[in-house]
């Protein structure tokens, strides 16, 4: 389930308010919202791979990658390919841009290897090595997907991880009151897991301590940010 942006933005304004401690603008929560969002989501992958070197046998190590794995569960996707042309893969249904980390690929039940550019130089010289459809290969470049061999023209399905949209609290000024009115279309909630809530809010009031000048902000939400991260490992 995503977090609401209009509940985020709500409870970071009222605890800035609270003592007269500054105000945020929509475009600067939007901004700061969409940076602390990328922030957690990168951490996901730090934290599985910290989990991963340090597993032990027992059942709290394998909790905490299920949990992780869970919160990435949200960005997970697994769909065709479009148009592919000379070997390049235009995209996903979803846009090529969209692929934040890729998992696999698939062409007609046989899962393609992923080597690099210069691993297909040197294996396409021999025909003993050379890809095939039985045994295809691709190239991931700036976006871009590359397959081999070049015959093959349709049925490549990914499997990879997206990034999260940019967190967006869309909004009309009421002339009347001249004051912003959140409006949901158009809006765009943090796709993060909803236990990440708490965080969230933590993070962007960090942030916004630094906007406003405040060091007592910074201090006290990213001591709680800290102090949350020790809990969640403990």
């Amino acid at each position: 389930m995503a977090i609401n942006v209009n509940t985020v933005y709500k409870t970071v304004l009222l605890i800035l308010n609270k003592e007269q401690r500054g105000y945020m603008t929509p475009e600067e929560f939007n901004r700061i919202g969409t940076q602390v969002q990328l922030e957690i989501f990168e951490k996901y992958f730090e934290d599985l791979n910290q989990a991963a070197r340090s597993m032990e046998p027992g059942a709290e190590y394998s909790d905490r990658i299920a949990y992780l794995e869970e919160k990435l569960s949200v960005f997970s996707v697994y769909e065709k390919g479009q148009t592919i042309s000379t070997g390049v893969l235009s995209g996903t249904s979803s846009g090529s841009n969209e692929v934040h980390r890729l998992n696999t690929a698939i062409y007609k039940d046989i899962e393609v290897q992923s080597i690099s550019r210069s691993e297909y130089l040197s294996i396409s010289k021999s025909t003993y090595t050379k890809p095939l459809e039985t045994q295809p290969v691709l190239v991931q470049e700036k976006g871009l997907f590359y397959i081999y061999p070049e015959s093959i023209a349709s049925d490549v399905y990914l499997s990879f991880v997206k990034k999260p949209k940019d967190v967006l609290w869309n909004f009309q000024v009421d002339q009347n009151l001249g004051v912003y009115m959140y409006t949901a279309g158009g809006s765009q909630d943090f796709e993060l897991h909803s236990s990440e809530q708490a965080e969230v809010i933590l993070r962007i009031l960090s942030y916004a301590g630094i906007v406003l000048n405040n060091p007592q902000i910074v201090q006290a939400a990213s001591a709680a940010v800290q102090n949350q991260n020790i809990n969640e490992k403990s």
